[in-house]
């Protein structure tokens, strides 16, 4: 395997290419080409992955405004399967943020679904950013292999390219899990959801989910809706109360999200 290079898209031909990487990514229509190429030259920002000559991954993200300040939305990135287990989907992000700051972006927003453990952890303590807001069923229904068949909840990141985030050390205390995995793997949601309305003064919770929920929804369909529909309850709860995810802790079987305030 060739060095991995990452290197901004320009052409037309290279956003084909990038097609071509996604649908090897997520099995269905590409975004098309006269979208990408619009962006592009009005302040997006879209990356490709190359393994030698062949992309291999892909980062699109377009610019973005609320009313008040530019952001870049970063909405979409894939790598082909190869690819994913080796540190490039954080490599694409950092990429992104050095051109980003250069254009004079001071935030990137995006989304992704809370039960992918790998995604939360690059986002939260890898690259230091904030899970701001929680949508249940945000995208509806979705076809592509990773989301069928299931509600696409979906938590907004928002990445202050300001300051350098630091994470202090953290241990999960089992007293503050709002949610944990059964001994069957099962989610279980321990001494009600009313303790976040209640304890007024409480900092920390703690919420688990799948170490790879891909593989959980592959070997038990039933069991990762129950995932997905007992953790939307508690992220819903949390969020409602001012709550943020600010890092993910790694174990074997479950990960951990900490809920700051």
């Amino acid at each position: 395997m060739h060095t991995l290079q990452i290197r901004q898209l320009t052409s037309m031909e290279e956003l084909r290419e990038m097609q071509q990487v996604e649908r090897g990514v997520w099995h269905m229509d590409p975004i098309p080409v006269h979208q990408t190429f619009t962006a592009l030259h009005n302040g997006g920002i879209i990356l490709g992955a190359f393994d030698g000559d062949d992309m291999v991954g892909f980062l699109y993200s377009f610019a973005g405004f609320d009313g008040t300040a530019p952001y870049l939305c970063s909405h979409m990135m894939g790598m082909l399967p190869d690819y994913r287990m080796g540190g490039l989907g954080e490599s694409l992000k950092l990429k992104q943020a050095e051109i980003a700051r250069n254009l004079g972006y001071t935030m990137i927003t995006w989304t992704y679904d809370p039960l992918e453990s790998r995604n939360a952890y690059v986002n939260l303590h890898k690259l230091g950013a904030a899970g701001a807001v929680f949508q249940a069923n945000h995208y509806g229904e979705m076809d592509d292999e990773f989301n069928q068949g299931l509600p696409t909840d979906r938590i907004q990141i928002k990445w202050d390219l300001t300051s350098e985030k630091k994470h202090p050390e953290v241990t999960v205390d089992a007293e503050k899990i709002l949610l944990d995995g059964g001994n069957n793997h099962e989610p279980v949601i321990l001494g009600g959801l009313e303790k976040v309305e209640t304890a007024a003064n409480e900092q920390v919770y703690f919420v688990a989910i799948p170490a790879d929920f891909q593989a959980v929804k592959q070997a038990d369909f039933e069991a990762a809706k129950s995932w997905r529909l007992q953790s939307g309850k508690v992220f819903q709860k949390l969020f409602d109360h001012g709550f943020q995810a600010s890092d993910l802790i790694r174990k074997e079987d479950f990960s951990y999200y900490v809920f700051t305030k």
